[in-house]
């Protein structure tokens, strides 16, 4: 039997598997379970995060032996077809590859057709947005007034591209990123499952890596697998993810705010030697900053910024010795330089400038003070007195 990765073995086949998409899961439910169910649904949302993999859920609980409920047995020929992908009921649509107006002309077609095995026919139509204006308006009055046993279930990464007309017919459901320490939890429990030995700390880079997305976070799990084997190091992780170790970051904001200039050039020739990509690296720079910024503003930073506590409780330990001036600067003036960089055909050469200019920036002096020297200033040249005279 062929290898089947982590991202699709480990696929939620229930609503209550779906990590961080409480609030869409429960509404469904309970709408199944109260029999009042829409006829269109547009699932929107990041890449990654579930949607798709809901929508087959919710074609399962349609057409489950048992349902519709809201808790599909998973057992029955209808359930085993859905989720093999070969129910004739339940239709998936590429609407990247089926974008034209003729393959909705046959869509609405198709539609008129009595299910076959199962209570409902389901079209699941993925990256809908990708339909041209014609498509979309040749499935308006279908998608408006459907035959009482079709539900579409539209999916899409860009909803401002869908036009009114076709939100207005369903009912929209947002699908946010999945929380840091959610993707945390679950990549534990599949480690723990499949035997792969990792750390906390790397289950951290990965999720941090997979930005918010469910199946990314899967798919970098399997590639250090494949690059490690069942034993993952957090060095190796760093060289497949292309990722700043945490430490690294915190001594390289301890360098910028001591302003020692030399040192951080030494860390960067260092961070070549190893292969790092620069931009990268100053990416992780600026987000520490903002990081560290966050720490001395919010009320409850651990909210707003994604990291392990480990992590956080060092970076809250180096923002109370910081200046949140001194940090706004910085800020500033590396943001500019990550900017360059994109440009730049001497990116060592304009990372090594920048670093210099953020070591040599000075605190600006309050307009109220500026305001005031030169208020004494022109006082003292109304009165005739050179202007470093003394007073008296």
């Amino acid at each position: 039997m062929s290898y089947q990765v982590l991202a699709r073995k480990w696929r939620p086949q229930v609503f209550e598997d779906v990590v961080g998409q409480g609030h869409i899961t429960r509404t469904l439910q309970n709408a199944i379970a109260s029999g009042r169910l829409a006829h269109a649904f547009l699932f929107s949302g990041p890449r990654g995060v579930g949607k798709t993999t809901t929508a087959r859920i919710l074609a399962k609980a349609l057409n489950c032996a048992k349902g519709p409920t809201p808790t599909p047995c998973g057992k029955c020929d209808s359930c085993l077809e859905t989720t093999a992908g070969t129910s004739v009921d339940v239709v998936e649509i590429d609407g990247a590859s089926n974008r034209g107006i003729e393959h909705i002309r046959e869509l609405r077609e198709s539609v008129k057709y009595a299910p076959v095995g199962g209570k409902n026919k389901v079209y699941v139509i993925d990256e809908v947005h990708m339909l041209t204006n014609e498509a979309f308006n040749a499935l308006l009055k279908t998608l408006e007034e459907p035959p009482p046993h079709v539900i579409f279930i539209f999916a899409t990464t860009e909803p401002q591209k869908i036009p009114a007309t076709i939100h207005s017919r369903c009912q929209r459901y947002g699908f946010k990123r999945v929380a840091l320490n959610e993707i945390i939890d679950r990549l534990r429990v599949i480690a723990g499952a499949e035997g792969i030995v990792i750390t906390d700390h790397g289950l951290g880079m990965i999720a941090r890596a997979a930005e918010g997305s469910m199946r990314d976070s899967q798919s970098l799990l399997d590639q250090a697998v494949s690059y490690s084997g069942m034993d993952i190091k957090d060095d190796d992780l760093q060289a497949i993810l292309g990722v700043v170790a945490q430490e690294r970051l915190l001594q390289f904001a301890s360098g910028l705010l001591s302003r020692d200039a030399g040192g951080l050039l030494k860390q960067v020739d260092v961070l070549l030697e190893r292969g790092q990509d620069m931009r990268q690296f100053l990416s992780g720079v600026v987000e520490h900053v903002r990081n560290l910024l966050v720490m001395k503003t919010a009320s409850d930073p651990g909210h707003i910024v994604e990291l392990p506590a480990s992590d956080i409780e060092a970076i809250k330990k180096q923002s109370a010795e910081a200046d949140s001036e001194r940090l706004l600067l910085l800020f500033d003036s590396l943001s500019k330089t990550l900017d360059d960089l994109r440009w730049s055909p001497h990116q060592r050469f304009t990372l090594e400038v920048g670093l210099i200019k953020a070591c040599s920036l000075s605190p600006l002096q309050p307009l109220a003070d500026v305001l005031g020297r030169m208020k004494e200033l022109e006082a003292r040249l109304a009165s005739g007195r050179p202007p470093h005279a003394p007073a008296g």
